[in-house]
């Protein structure tokens, strides 16, 4: 599993519900607060109007600088959402989370999570903000549990009210008693993760305090009381460093491509060619990223070929991950659009991806046909992604046919390349890379040649649930839980 120096204390520890494990959000599951996530998508949208914006401003400066005590600002907070709908503004946070907040996910604290919750702890947020900015990421979480600050809602329009007790500093306390009692759990045997001394009431009353990405003043109180502490560097403000590296990644494209022109001209082959450039490229943005592989299954790679290869996909990062394992005599698909890039989308289009326009089903199929010809005549493999296109989340999302279809006609056989945390280097919607190992495993080959257009679906699930066994994630739930559920 990722991040094993991470979650190695957790690993130790005893399995079942007599271990807490108590998460603060802001800060702690994610870098930065949520609340400005909300208010930015806020001013984007225009939902705030000039003088809303300047008050609401005001009372958060006020909070800042410590004129304002936190249950003042949520009853001032809550007044700009007096009569509006509940299940609209629901609606939004989770539009919020997949715009913004789900990028801001730690890796580390997910990993974190995800080993209390195999252990069978008693895992839950406890978070000052309200349901609406938390409960969407809990539920990627897989936390059940959410006690938090709750809006008070009648005829499922708020009032502007606050529900007491308003969960911060002392109320956390009460609520973490009050879900140990109920669900068996001994608080001198938990946990509480938290990166501010508002939490300290909290931090005070678990057996084992542990401060993630603390404040200066609780990094200080840490160190007195003995509390062992973390900094994680996966998210939040990069350097300047981190936006150079990125930048030349795509200009390492090039580079990779111009390198391979000189075997083109010499030999007449421009196969021998873009293998070349493709390696180079590999190898060259891996170094530059800090890209690390451990892989699992490597020898299903050269095995079976021509072969399609599909995978999970969970960031830009993938493409260089892809080329990696590969290495050569692969095509890929891509969408449309990436023929708007500057020069890079004519050097990927020229280097043998094909691109379809999701939008004009027939056309695509057309398209896709010509891989056909590629794999059959040629001897190439090709990559996808069933998926479509990137997750916001590392959540495995429905597959598509189409690759499936393509090894069909083809009569080659679909190897599964399981990418487990390339979230890690760039999750979607962020611009920069970042250094990270990624654990990638290469299932066995599956023969097609019996496959038929009648027995499709059943396949395509079947090799669905396989990526959800290979991912330790359960099948999607159709139902949600309502949100006035998730509350304290």
């Amino acid at each position: 599993m990722a991040h094993q120096d991470v979650i190695s204390e957790i690993e130790q520890l005893p399995d079942g519900p007599e271990i807490g494990a108590f998460f603060d959000f802001d800060g702690t599951i994610i870098s930065g607060y949520s609340a400005i996530a909300f208010f930015q998508e806020q001013l984007k949208r225009g939902h705030l109007s000039p003088r809303d914006f300047v008050e609401l401003l005001s009372v958060m400066t006020s909070f800042g600088i410590g004129v304002l005590g936190f249950p003042a600002l949520m009853l001032t907070a809550s007044q700009f959402l007096r009569g509006v709908r509940e299940d609209s503004y629901a609606a939004f946070g989770e539009d919020v989370f997949k715009s913004h907040i789900a990028r801001q996910v730690y890796p580390e604290t997910r990993a974190m999570v995800e080993t209390h919750l195999r252990k069978g702890h008693t895992v839950a947020i406890i978070s000052s903000a309200t349901p609406y900015q938390v409960a969407p990421a809990a539920r990627d979480l897989d936390i059940e549990h959410v006690l938090c600050t709750n809006l008070q809602v009648e005829d499922g329009v708020f009032t502007g009210a606050v529900v007491r007790p308003i969960c911060f500093g002392n109320g956390k306390v009460l609520a973490a008693e009050s879900l140990s009692k109920k669900f068996g759990a001994d608080l001198d045997k938990s946990f509480f993760y938290s990166d501010s001394t508002d939490d300290l009431e909290l931090l005070e009353r678990v057996g084992n305090p542990r401060p993630l990405n603390p404040t200066n003043r609780l990094r200080a109180i840490s160190e007195e009381r003995g509390w062992p502490v973390r900094r994680f560097a996966s998210r939040g403000r990069p350097k300047p460093t981190d936006w150079l590296r990125t930048a030349m990644v795509p200009a390492s494209l090039m580079g990779s491509f111009l390198a391979g022109l000189p075997i083109w001209a010499l030999t007449g082959s421009k196969r021998d060619a873009m293998n070349f450039s493709l390696s180079v490229f590999a190898d060259t943005a891996s170094a530059l990223i800090g890209l690390n592989l451990e892989i699992k299954g490597e020898q299903h790679l050269w095995s079976d070929r021509p072969a399609v290869f599909i995978f999970n996909h969970q960031s830009n990062v993938d493409m260089v991950i892809i080329a990696r394992l590969l290495r050569r005599d692969i095509s890929g698909v891509g969408k449309k659009e990436i023929r708007d890039l500057p020069l890079i989308g004519r050097v990927l289009e020229f280097s043998g991806v094909v691109l379809i326009d999701r939008s004009d089903t027939e056309k695509a199929i057309a398209t896709m046909k010509t891989l056909v010809d590629t794999m059959r005549i040629e001897g190439k493999s090709v990559c996808m992604s069933p998926e479509g296109t990137r997750s916001v989340t590392p959540k495995l999302a429905g597959f598509k046919k189409g690759a499936f279809h393509l090894a069909m006609q083809a009569g080659v056989p679909i190897v599964p390349i399981v990418i487990r945390n390339s979230s890690d280097v760039m999750p979607k919607g962020d611009m920069i890379y970042r250094r990270a190992t990624v654990k990638v495993e290469v299932l066995p080959p599956i023969p097609t040649d019996e496959w038929s257009a009648e027995t499709i679906d059943e396949h395509v699930t079947s090799v669905h649930d396989t990526y959800l066994k290979a991912l330790g994630q359960d099948r999607p739930a159709h139902n949600v839980t309502p949100l006035r559920e998730v509350k304290k």
